[in-house]
């Protein structure tokens, strides 16, 4: 396995969840009560592998946009 397929796992569920409810990563951004930028939702969004602790950031964020409580396994499927 290459170095570039272990970074990338494809489009991950957070993207679905973001197309449903009709959200831009600019509206997480925008809800996120801790450092998140653009760049991070969109690589979440593409499967790039993303260290725990932006994880938790993204998890947090949509949770504030949605008002619902997602879990990480709701989002990532790795």
């Amino acid at each position: 396995m290459t170095t570039e397929n272990q970074l990338n796992f494809g489009s991950q569920p957070i993207a679905k969840i973001l197309e449903e409810k009709q959200l831009k990563p600019h509206d997480l951004v925008e809800a996120s009560t801790e450092q998140i930028t653009h760049k991070m939702v969109t690589r979440a969004c593409k499967g790039r592998k993303l260290s725990p602790k932006v994880k938790l950031k993204i998890q947090n964020a949509i949770n504030n946009a949605t008002e619902k409580q997602y879990k990480l396994n709701d989002l990532f499927n790795y």
